[in-house]
């Protein structure tokens, strides 16, 4: 086993210019025709910035001139949209039978397990996250490992794959990113650990209020959509995504607005 392990250690280098190879071959999915495209938001093509951020599970944290740890920690798929989105060729594949969620590419998480805001003045009740909240949750209230994909690229060969696929959990053991992500061996995990106790979060996948004229507390939207600042809404929907945008991280933690008129945008006070 340690020899096996000596081997990996010196094959990494290579790996990694492999990985990048194989990472930039996979933009070729973005010239698909819409009916051929990844199940989900549309994709920018090779100026996406997703692109070495920290939801590119194929270069992640590049951006910032580190590389993270894949293979060990989480399988490198060799495409960075995977782990979101369903492979063109798995298109017509029942995905939800297999356990995914709703339009997405990962497996959907115990519903019953989250404990969600709730308020008298809540007009809106909401009794279990919507497919692209919980796509979200998926990875982040850590119940499940980030490369836990309903379909793996047909390019991927499982027989080889020996990470540890760990959770973005702050927890301390071996299938936890906070094993490690604690705040003293590396950058702590917490902020991005949601857990499913989601009472002191923002409320999600209720009904914008904005829409009623008789509720002075919320502007209304620019358009059914959302707001002309890129804060969205989705079947009149407040999500997760309504203010975060997974797809750009010009802004801190991914907001569609900057900070200090993001919550201004749907409420008046």
């Amino acid at each position: 086993m340690h020899v096996k392990k000596l081997t990996n250690f010196i094959r990494q280098p290579l790996r990694l210019m492999l990985v990048s190879i194989l990472a930039l071959s996979s933009l070729a999915w973005l010239s698909l025709t819409h009916g051929e495209a990844i199940i989900g938001d549309p994709v920018q093509g090779t100026n996406d910035t997703i692109l070495g951020s920290k939801h590119d599970f194929s270069g992640l944290n590049r951006r910032a001139g580190v590389v993270a740890m894949p293979t060990v920690a989480f399988s490198d798929y060799g495409n960075p949209c995977v782990y979101c989105h369903i492979p063109p060729e798995q298109a017509d594949t029942d995905s939800i039978a297999k356990g995914a969620i709703e339009g997405w590419n990962r497996y959907q998480p115990a519903t019953d397990s989250y404990q969600l805001y709730d308020s008298w003045f809540l007009d809106s009740k909401t009794e279990s996250p919507s497919p692209i909240t919980l796509l979200c949750l998926s990875c982040h209230d850590g119940t499940m490992a980030v490369d836990m994909v309903v379909h793996r690229p047909k390019s991927f060969n499982i027989s080889e794959d020996s990470a540890l696929h760990m959770r973005i959990n702050s927890e301390d053991n071996t299938i936890s990113c906070g094993k490690c992500h604690n705040g003293r061996v590396a950058h702590s995990i917490a902020i991005k650990h949601i857990d499913t106790d989601l009472k002191n979060d923002h409320p999600v996948s209720m009904r914008f209020a904005g829409f009623l004229r008789s509720d002075e507390d919320f502007r209304r939207p620019h358009t059914p959509e959302g707001f002309s600042n890129g804060v969205k809404l989705y079947e009149g929907r407040v999500e997760c995504a309504s203010c975060h945008n997974v797809h750009d991280p010009s802004k801190d933690l991914f907001l569609r607005a900057n900070s200090d008129v993001l919550c201004q945008t749907c409420h008046t006070k």
